[in-house]
């Protein structure tokens, strides 16, 4: 039948009858016979068709992959761009202010020796306390009171305030990578503060971290400057300032020689520590030249413990002695009181830091009469034995002049003008200088200047006064008539003792030096500059004036018998001035001196003393400067086995019978 579409259904199949099982064995069906029918089957369930799953192309997830690395590479490249390209100079700097610190090396500052290289200032090890402020910040302690407990720590071992300590710690520049806490402290300041700083690296705080507020503390080597004789010779020396800078002396003078030329050295750090396995760049320091003085230790000893005992009895304000040699100008002592320790600054008050004896300009007084005497003898107007009648008083000008002690009519001889220190006396003399009392005036003026008065010695000492000398046309009325006796003038005690040294050389003033020389780092020896010599008087006035030297100490005449030395020849002259109080500007006590060398025939050594304002005991200077000169001349002598001559004394006459 056809269904609804006109088509024939399908034949249906009718399965065959299954063929009987054959026994023993199957057996094939018989010709023609229709095989058995099978028997039907079960019919098994239809498994459903699988499901086919085809792979997506990966091309486009390649791509996708490959633009977010190409993306991240390209933020890499930029990144890396930005920081070794574009900001490189900036995170080097970063890297180089945490990584890297620089420090001074300070060069060791050469030493002071006397003559024999006996040490007068020499130096110590010793370290310099400095920190590096971004040690202490915030960031770096995690903590932010660091300064103020570093200082809290450092200030009882270092000696110095607190707050102090902090300004430093905290400076206004943040990026302050070097500050100095404090000079010179000796090595065991140091280890003090080393073993605080590894104390505190192994203390743990409450929340288990551990914070060592003194890590950016470091330590420079350095030198402490040392005094092994105290106060000897202080005042020549000097002392270092709080910064390594000379303050005063030789210190100062020769600052730059001694200082030499510090180094640097740039290391790795790490928590204020050197990195050991990283190298340093190093630049070395070069040491100071030492510095050779003309002193003799011995000798300055001498006469420093003469001076200071003679001012303290005489309860005088200050005093000083210096020692010559006459050929040489070399200055072998030179000795102030009171002084004060190098050592120790904060017991010295600043009156006693200097030198006296090359910064204080005073009146000489009578000591001053040989270069009066010496300009006589040169224009030869008057001889060592020409009568001179000394009144009682001389009017002169506006004044009465009169001598040191009330006498009657004197008869003297040139030299017992100079034996018994007569001021009318030698107005009386120089006043044949000239033919009028201003051309006399002209021609002293010009033997004061030869003598090197109103000018500087030639030491170039720090602060040394050249005196006064006024040109001789402004000369008062009264200056016509007492400088001649060494009032009215000026001068420092160097120049008074270059007076008489160049007298004892035969007339050549020799500017006095107190550099011998100096040895350099290499240890080569270099000597100081020939000193310049200039001829002021002749050799025979040079002796003459040496043998009415002698009248003042040998003869019983005389106002230095005092300073006598059996077996020597001494020559010398005593000076009792009226004194300029420097407080006041007025006159006020008095300077007394002394001053002369040995032997007088053979001349080797001059020594000066001068002592200001005496309040004890007498103030006339051959009874309280003659004893020290006599004192610190026989040490002298001594000491550079200097013998007598032997020869018999001028004895030259002092008075004269009318």
């Amino acid at each position: 039948m056809a269904d609804d579409f006109g088509r024939q259904p399908p034949r249906r199949r009718v399965p065959a009858p299954a063929r009987p099982a054959r026994s023993g064995g199957q057996r094939r069906p018989a010709p023609g016979a229709r095989p058995a029918r099978r028997p039907a089957r079960p019919a098994r369930p239809r498994a459903a068709a699988p499901r086919v799953i085809r792979l997506g192309s990966p091309r486009p997830r390649l791509r996708l992959v490959g633009v977010a690395l190409t993306l991240v590479l390209l933020v890499f490249v930029v990144r890396l761009l930005q920081v070794q390209a574009v900001d490189a100079s900036a995170y080097a700097a970063k890297a180089e202010q945490n990584r890297y610190v620089g420090q001074v090396l300070a060069a060791e500052r050469g030493e002071i020796t006397d003559r024999a290289g006996v040490a007068l200032a020499t130096s110590v090890d010793a370290y310099d306390i400095t920190a590096d402020p971004t040690l202490f910040t915030r960031e770096q302690l995690k903590v932010d009171d660091g300064p103020e407990q570093a200082a809290a720590l450092l200030a009882p071992i270092l000696g110095q305030d607190q707050q102090d300590i902090v300004r430093k710690l905290r400076p206004e520049d943040e990026k302050l990578r070097y500050v100095k806490l404090a000079d010179r402290q000796t090595p065991q300041v140091w280890k003090q503060i080393k073993d605080l700083k590894s104390a505190l690296a192994g203390k743990e705080q409450t929340d288990g971290s551990t914070v060592n507020v003194l890590a950016g503390v470091l330590a420079t080597p350095s030198s402490k400057r040392v005094y092994p004789n105290g106060e000897l010779a202080a005042g020549i020396l000097g002392w270092v300032n709080a910064d390594g800078t000379g303050g005063g002396g030789i210190e100062q003078q020769l600052d730059e020689e001694l200082a030499g030329e510090d180094g640097e050295i740039r290391y790795a750090q790490s928590g204020g520590r050197q990195v050991p396995t990283v190298g340093a760049e190093e630049t070395p320091a070069v040491p100071g030249s030492d510095i050779e003085l003309t002193i003799d230790r011995d000798i300055q000893w001498a006469a420093q413990n003469a001076i200071a005992e003679q001012v303290e009895e005489s309860a005088a304000d200050r005093g000083y002695v210096i020692v010559q040699d006459t050929r040489t100008g070399e200055v072998l002592a030179m000795a102030n009181s009171p002084g004060f320790d190098p050592n120790d600054l904060s017991r010295a008050t600043s009156a006693n830091m200097g030198n006296a004896a090359l910064q204080d300009a005073y009146e000489p007084g009578s000591t001053a009469k040989l270069m009066s005497m010496a300009a006589v003898l040169e224009e030869e107007v008057a001889t060592p034995g020409t009568r001179v009648v000394v009144p009682n008083r001389l009017h002169r000008g506006d004044r009465l002049f009169q001598d040191d002690v009330d006498h009657p009519t004197w008869y003297l001889t040139l030299n017992g003008v100079l034996a018994k220190s007569s001021n009318i006396g030698t107005i009386l003399a120089t006043g044949q200088l000239g033919r009028t009392q201003a051309q006399a005036n002209r021609v002293l003026y010009s033997y004061l200047r030869r003598f090197g008065i109103g000018e500087h010695t030639g030491l170039g000492f720090p602060g040394e006064t050249e005196g006064i000398l006024a040109p001789p046309d402004e000369w008062s009325t009264s200056q016509q008539y007492t400088i001649p006796f060494g009032q009215g003038v000026s001068v420092n005690a160097m120049q008074a003792a270059s007076v008489y040294s160049t007298i004892a050389n035969g007339g050549v003033r020799v500017e006095p030096t107190l550099i011998r020389g100096t040895r350099g780092p290499d240890g080569r020896f270099t000597p100081a500059p020939e000193p310049e010599k200039t001829r002021v008087v002749s050799e025979k006035t040079a002796k003459t004036l040496a043998r009415m030297l002698e009248s003042v100490v040998d003869d019983e005449e005389g106002t230095g018998t005092k300073a006598r030395i059996p077996g020597y020849r001494v020559a010398g002259k005593t000076g009792t001035a009226n004194r300029v109080d420097p407080a006041t500007g007025k006159y006020h006590g008095y300077t007394s001196s002394f001053a002369g060398f040995a032997p007088a025939d053979q001349p080797r050594i001059t020594v000066y003393c001068a002592i200001q304002n005496a309040t004890k005991g007498s103030y006339f200077g051959g009874q309280i400067c003659g004893p020290v000169f006599k004192q610190v001349m026989e040490f002298a002598l001594k000491t550079l086995q200097i013998p007598p001559t032997g020869a018999r004394p001028a004895n030259l006459p002092v008075t004269y019978q009318p």
